[in-house]
């Protein structure tokens, strides 16, 4: 393990006091789930005194796994000396602790190991979710393995259970049958909390068809006793009524069994060529145990247990800096939070804007961790749910919105740092270009790296932005460490960010592009091997084609980077036909995203490596979730499979439509970021080439028209114009040759109480009119009504009459100037 771990968290164990309790009942016999209280005022620290470790193991051990278990109120109270077997957390003998460990985890993978199956099974989890309790001990035997190292670990394929696709149950389109037999039961329990604008999911809703949508997902149909909605009740005790679990359980299982009753199997069409069937939670392997980098990793926010108002830190490092939802905040199915804009919900409740922050106190190990090291970096996975949205704060480890000591934020396409340091202004963003527009609204891995030796660098999908630091090296050391990490917000709540984060990790230690890379490349969310049994078409033992899969969102499933492979490690391919091959699920093949149809490949021992197989394609598809990660059934057809053939009979075209009978379209639209430069350039005559109007350019870009639909104006759109036109007109104005040429005979050294007398006003707003408006046009201001405008404009202007300040008739000039040319007559077309 990176010794710099071993310290870090050696350190974080020996010093940092909780306040946890103790209590052994008789919950710590047998097989009992029940939680254990929290009654001890004692440090969770337990000063060992036995013999000491026999081997350089043990020591890793104790520091990673031993330490941050023997405290009365994790599993100290009934694990250790002459408690229940097996004692792991021993405090009279570590080498003894250590022998009775090996037996109950995995060091090859820990997330297989029976100490987290058994808590993941809600065995004395110490938090309210069981999932974040099973993601800290697998990162704590991860430690102790030495799997943090930075080395990329392999996923172990074995072979699933051979089942045949078909007669699985399916949730019906209409709510009907959920609102006799399982919606009684959430409304009349779960109402309290599982409403809109109180917690979600809504799965007690007012409006049924919203309840159903979000409980289908914790509902197995094959299985109603494995439904999340029984589970939270019998394992994790989640607000059982009557104060029995149990019989709460039972209720919600009977009532989903009468649900599932209700339901029709739909067969698989004999015809088809199928493989055998999976499950994506029953049969899936997970395929997130490698690849990443994370040696020094603080906090670390993967958003697994997809539900409740916690979002929590599976770092392992104390204290855990969990986070609190609240507002506009959804869990995103396939690990993640979606966080929206304040909004007014169906019952006239004002819902304020998302975020996720945790408390000053838990926040103060950033501190305490970064300024240490003088160097962190911010490694987020995020989809920006739009690219028009400025000062959104995506991560912030802050006080407000113009006090800080971090922030990682939107404004438009551009990636934005505010840092504090000997060095740096806080609220001096350090950003990528606006040209380069490296935000895009689309899932991105993003990370902002911060060392002495290079200051500021935010790479993009595993990529260098390429800006560099104009601070100079700075200290940490002014950083205040009452402040608190947030997701989504400030903590003031007033700069919302909308879109989905899928991961967070705090760093103290900048990464390497290497690092980063390695990061990018191994993608994000829950990800799981599916090995589809083909051994029955191809006459090869142990076959499968291999699938990784992923929860997408909510509503789909991704399949990417099919394979073949035998298990059986003396078998080989040779000479197999593999045609057309498609995903089905729930008992019939999909209806889109097929994307492997065309497939025609042969299974030969040319192509094929024992241990790793045989590629099929580089292709990856998305199809739509129907039931859920725990219902949904997959299974593979082809049209050819060795020997197998199975005649397809392609559809007939559908006849073309008739075309739709639009409404009519304007005759008026706007003109593009390009042709506004272009039609303002030409009218004033200076070129766009110019460097304070190119600067200008490139700064609003972004806020010019894209399209040309007169619908789609924004005011955004106005201002940006206005800013080109001020630009041009300055530079015309101040250039004495191009204004001389626009302006011919007006007297710009003239003050302003004889500049504008009726000669010298007629002559710069007639020749404004001629050149920047025209003349019989067929659509225009009229001549008089422009004519108002820009004399009421002089007006004012000119109101300071012999005290005007020098200058002051070039600066009419110039906005009557920007007046004109960034009106309707430059924008629209």
């Amino acid at each position: 393990m990176n010794n710099n771990r071993k310290q870090l968290i050696h350190s974080l164990n020996s010093l940092l006091s909780l306040a946890l309790f103790a209590m052994l009942l008789s919950a710590c016999g047998g097989e009992s789930t029940e939680p254990l209280p929290n009654t001890s005022t004692g440090s969770s620290e337990v000063n060992y005194t036995g013999p000491a470790p026999a081997s350089a193991d043990v020591q890793n051990f104790k520091i990673n796994l031993w330490d941050n278990l023997v405290a009365q109120d994790r599993c100290g109270a009934c694990h250790g000396a002459g408690g229940q077997t097996p004692a792991f957390v021993d405090n009279q003998d570590i080498n003894t602790a250590y022998a009775q460990a090996n037996t109950i985890v995995n060091l090859s993978d820990p997330s297989q190991s029976l100490m987290v199956s058994k808590v993941a099974g809600g065995h004395n989890c110490w938090l309210s979710s069981t999932s974040a309790c099973a993601d800290i001990l697998t990162t704590y035997i991860t430690n102790w393995a030495g799997g943090s190292e930075g080395s990329v670990k392999t996923v172990e394929l074995r072979a699933p259970e051979a089942k045949e696709p078909g007669s699985t149950l399916s949730f019906p389109a209409d709510s009907g049958d959920f609102s006799s037999t399982i919606y009684p039961v959430l409304s009349q329990y779960c109402s309290d909390c599982h409403i809109e604008g109180i917690q979600t999911p809504l799965i007690a809703s007012d409006d049924v068809q919203i309840a159903y949508d979000q409980a289908k997902s914790r509902i197995n149909l094959e299985n109603p006793s494995a439904s999340r909605l029984v589970e939270r009740l019998r394992n994790d005790f989640h607000n059982c009524w009557d104060g029995d679990c149990d019989a709460s359980a039972l209720m919600m299982e009977m009532a989903i069994e009468d649900f599932a009753g209700l339901q029709q199997p739909r067969p698989v069409d004999p015809a088809l060529l199928t493989s055998k069937a999976l499950n994506l939670a029953a049969d899936g392997l997970l395929a997130n145990s490698g690849g990443r980098y994370e040696d020094n990793i603080i906090a670390l926010y993967e958003f697994k247990s997809g539900e409740g108002q916690t979002a929590f830190d599976t770092s392992g490092v104390s204290p855990a800096l969990d986070l609190t939802l609240s507002g506009n905040v959804d869990w995103v199915g396939g690990w993640g939070i979606k966080l929206g804009g304040a909004y007014e919900n169906d019952q006239g409740f004002s819902v304020p804007a998302g975020k996720a922050q945790g408390t000053t106190a838990s926040s103060r190990k950033l501190h305490s961790l970064l300024t240490a090291t003088g160097e962190y970096a911010i490694e987020a996975w995020i989809a920006p749910g739009n690219v028009t949205q400025e000062d959104a704060r995506i991560v912030t480890y802050s006080g407000s919105s113009t006090t800080r000591n971090t922030t990682l934020s939107q404004s438009l396409q551009r990636y934005e740092v505010l840092h504090r340091s000997t060095t740096s202004d806080e609220n001096t963003a350090f950003s990528t270009q606006d040209a380069d527009m490296l935000l895009q609204a689309t899932l991105q891995h993003v990370v902002v790296n911060y060392a002495p030796g290079t200051g500021r660098q935010i790479y993009v999908n595993g990529e260098s932005s390429g800006d560099v630091d104009s601070d100079p090296a700075g200290l940490l050391s002014e950083w205040d460490d009452s402040f608190a990490l947030v997701l989504g917000n400030e903590t003031d709540g007033n700069s919302p960010w909308e879109g989905a984060i899928r991961l967070v990790a705090l760093h103290n230690r900048a990464l390497t592009p290497d690092q980063v890379k390695a990061n990018y490349e191994v993608g994000v969310g829950e990800k799981f091997y599916l090995l589809f049994g083909v051994s029955h078409l191809v006459d090869v033992p142990q076959s499968y084609i291999v699938f990784e899969v992923s929860q997408f969102d909510s509503y789909s499933y991704r399949f990417v980077s099919p394979f073949f492979i035998s298990l059986d490690s003396n078998a080989v391919p040779s000479g197999i036909p593999l045609k057309g091959m498609r995903l089905g699920i729930n008992g019939k093949e999909a209806t889109v995203g097929q994307a492997w149809a065309n497939l025609d490949i042969v299974l030969d021992s040319d192509e094929y490596e024992p241990g790793s197989g045989q590629r099929l394609s580089r292709l990856g598809t998305v199809i739509a979730l129907e039931n859920g990660p725990e219902s949904d059934e997959f299974f593979l057809t082809f049209d050819q499979a060795g020997d197998n053939t199975f005649a397809r009979t392609e559809p007939g075209l559908l006849p073309a439509p008739e075309p739709a009978d639009l409404e009519p379209s304007s005759e008026i639209g706007l003109k593009t970021f390009d042709e506004v430069n272009e039609s303002m350039s030409r009218m004033t005559g200076i070129a766009k080439t110019q460097a304070d109007v190119d600067a200008t350019f490139r700064t609003v870009r972004q806020q010019l028209p894209s399209v040309e639909g007169i619908r789609g104006f924004l005011s955004s759109h106005q201002m940006a114009i206005t800013q080109m036109a001020i630009q041009y007109c300055d530079v015309l104005v101040s250039d004495t040759l191009a204004r001389d040429e626009v302006f011919p005979g007006f007297d710009f050294s003239a003050p302003v109480s004889t500049a504008f007398d009726s000669s010298g006003r007629n002559l710069v707003i007639t020749s404004l009119i001629n050149r920047f408006v025209g003349n019989n046009l067929t659509s225009q201001p009229a001549t008089v009504e422009t004519e108002a405008e820009l004399n009421g404009l002089i007006d004012t202007l000119s109101a300071c009459g012999s005290s005007c300040p020098a200058g002051r008739t070039e600066t009419i000039v110039k906005a009557s100037c920007a007046a004109v040319l960034g009106s309707a007559t430059t924008l629209v077309q």
